[in-house]
């Protein structure tokens, strides 16, 4: 079996849940687990999370389907709405929180034959400029929905553009946005992201919705897990499978972008960008070899990379190879790629192995 792996900790999840419940006391909090809960698996984290939250955000009516299928109770928000008109008799059979962003939704919504009401989040567009109504259109569509029959609760939604920017005057002209719509008799109302959980209290409101904190990533430029409180779920491990000595002005992998400067010696991984890790990272982008810090040299390939073991002249062929995790958090490695930890979480691939340990 090729020497890869992706090894989830399904506790550092539950904790990092236990952590956002703990900045908004009193508050319930939606779990976030699109795109396989962030790349992590689904399946293993709604399970996981069974006892303990309090609901669930996706993004289609599939990824609705199957967090009923593991959890037949808790609360699942579908954050983007229904796609088209047929939809809403399925969000009532599964007894989904709806998000209605859109004139057309709202009109779907009320034309529709449903089994049973809706629990309806209409969508405040406050400065992302995404999805959502403007103030105006709200109000409106308030007075449309606010008591009609195929909804059993409404309630106001928004979200965050510039939360992971402290003392971002975007996001406080947001929270006010959102305010100002209090006078109106919404049932739950919901606004803080993972970002605004952790630095924005007045933004807790009575529903959370922590995504990529849940997966311990931090969603901060200048606050790492570790100060934050939150514990990595996800540990990308390889192996060096060839280790080889080159000379001075030796050349490293494709179109020999990469050449040594010194006489060194040179480790080959089994993990590339079919596997999820990018093809842009740059040399100098760090990786973990027997404790130390290594540096990446020469284009990441398919399914290899390469990597400077000239400062660790102990490593040999059959090393453990950690390309983010406990070790090196995922932030880090993403901030020398140019991206972020979420797309690096996320499209680790379903070629790499996932195994799950409860702590």
């Amino acid at each position: 079996m090729r020497p890869l792996v992706a090894t989830i900790d399904l506790s550092a999840i539950a904790h990092n849940y236990a952590v956002a419940k703990r900045c908004a006391p009193g508050r319930q909090a939606f779990a976030v687990v699109k795109a396989n809960a962030y790349g992590h698996g689904v399946r293993e984290v709604v399970t996981a999370l069974h006892d303990v939250a309090d609901g669930f955000a996706v993004a289609s009516l599939e990824e609705a389907a199957e967090v009923r299928a593991l959890h037949g109770e808790a609360r699942i928000l579908l954050l983007e709405g229904c796609f088209a008109a047929d939809e809403y008799q399925f969000a009532a059979q599964l007894g989904l929180d709806v998000v209605v962003h859109t004139a057309l939704q709202a009109q779907q919504l009320l034309a529709a034959t449903l089994r049973r009401p809706l629990a309806v989040w209409l969508k405040l567009d406050s400065g992302m400029h995404r999805l959502g109504f403007n103030a105006a259109a709200l109000r409106d569509w308030f007075g449309h929905l606010h008591g009609a029959a195929h909804v059993g609760e409404l309630n106001l939604l928004s979200h965050f553009a510039c939360a992971d920017e402290r003392g971002s005057d975007v996001s406080e002209g947001q929270l006010e946005q959102f305010l100002d719509l209090l006078d109106l008799d919404f049932a739950q109302r919901s606004l803080a992201n993972s970002a605004a959980i952790l630095t924005i209290p007045a933004a807790h409101m009575d529903w959370l919705r922590p995504g990529i904190m849940l997966y311990g990533a931090t969603p901060f430029a200048d606050l790492g897990v570790e100060e934050l409180g939150l514990r990595p779920a996800m540990s990308l491990t390889a192996q060096l499978i060839a280790c080889r000595d080159i000379d001075v002005g030796d050349a490293v992998g494709y179109g020999g972008a990469w050449r040594a400067a010194r006489p060194s010696r040179i480790g080959t991984v089994s993990c590339g960008y079919a596997d999820g890790y990018p093809r842009h990272a740059p040399a100098g982008t760090p990786v973990i070899v027997r404790g130390q810090r290594v540096a990446l040299v020469g284009r990441v390939s398919m399914d290899m990379l390469t990597v400077d073991l000239t400062d660790v002249p102990e490593a040999t062929e059959g090393d453990a190879v950690e390309l983010w995790g406990a070790q090196l958090p995922v932030d880090e490695v993403a901030q020398a790629a140019g991206t972020i930890g979420y797309e690096l979480l996320s499209k680790v691939t379903a070629r790499v192995p996932r195994r799950y340990r409860t702590g």
